[in-house]
């Protein structure tokens, strides 16, 4: 269902006011289509997430898609129950015409900040990060979805390193021909696959690039490529070769290391054909790690 048509079909529906319903324990975070907050529902008591989109740049995403029954971002989280997944308990429609997700709240912290700072804390945890990372995204993929916004900011991390969750459906869209055709630039620049930035026919192993793309930050600090944020500077995704993460990170596995310069090979064909594929490769490194402890 898109967005228009749902919000034809709720029209005279229940609708959300949200200052009656929740009180907001913190200021909104601005994220680029949506405002996130901190909220105590109170019929519950329960402290969740609470995310409004912004109407204007959501039908305009939307309008992407004329004719083609997608689903809206609410509607696409709520099929997803998995412990790496933000869980999502409702969505709908506020008074004021936006929709909104009521989700689980969590503690931590993104995983783009840890990168960011250099957290010398993930010495030791990335593997175990890196394959919750990569079994979130095969429910993904298994539910039927290219989530199409893989990237460090949209992974968080608990205050104790132990758990990941992966968060934002918000360019998320069926794994359907339809929605794999030629021209639907989305995404983020320095994780987007060539065949994004080309506007190029897609399929799930977009998302097995931009997954390679977030492991290699996480474990190097770096960028395979000089980075930007514009899709001037994604298109060197396919013009100039990675730099080896065996050089800008010597200490990585030899394995992870070979597992993630496939994962973000210029050519998909040359990528792991799933994401079971390359958690076949993570759970080598992760046996051969054993052995030598």
């Amino acid at each position: 269902m898109s967005i228009f048509r749902g919000l034809k079909s709720l029209l005279g529906s229940s609708r959300l006011d949200v200052q009656e319903r929740f009180e907001l324990l913190q200021a909104a975070v601005s994220g680029s289509m949506s405002k996130f907050y901190k909220a105590r529902d109170r019929k519950t008591g329960q402290i969740v997430g609470l995310k409004v989109l912004d109407q204007e740049k959501t039908e305009y995403f939307e309008s992407r898609f004329p004719g083609m029954q997608k689903p809206s971002e609410g509607e696409i989280a709520l099929q997803f129950d998995h412990p790496n997944i933000v869980k999502t308990f409702e969505q709908g429609l506020t008074t004021k015409g936006e929709a909104y997700l009521v989700m689980e709240y969590l503690e931590g912290v993104g995983m783009n900040s840890l990168i960011i700072a250099r957290d010398k804390r993930l010495q030791g945890r990335r593997l175990k990060l890196v394959t919750q990372a990569a079994q979130a995204l095969g429910h993904i993929h298994e539910a039927g979805f290219i989530h199409r916004d893989i990237c460090p900011r949209n992974f968080m991390i608990s205050s104790d390193f132990t758990t990941l969750k992966l968060i934002d459906f918000g360019l998320t869209v069926p794994a359907t021909p339809d929605f794999m055709q030629p021209g639907n630039r989305t995404g983020t620049p320095n994780y987007m696959a060539p065949e994004i930035v080309r506007r190029r026919k897609t399929d799930l192993r977009v998302d097995i690039f931009a997954l390679g793309v977030t492991i290699y930050a996480l474990c190097a600090f770096e960028l395979p490529w000089s980075g930007g944020t514009t899709g001037k500077a994604a298109m060197n995704h396919d013009t100039q070769p990675p730099v080896d993460i065996g050089e800008a990170a010597p200490e990585i596995h030899p394995r992870l290391a070979q597992a993630i310069m496939q994962a973000i090979a210029s050519n998909p064909a040359e990528r792991p054909a799933s994401m079971g594929q390359f958690l076949r490769l993570l759970s080598k490194v992760e046996s051969e790690t054993k052995k030598s402890e």
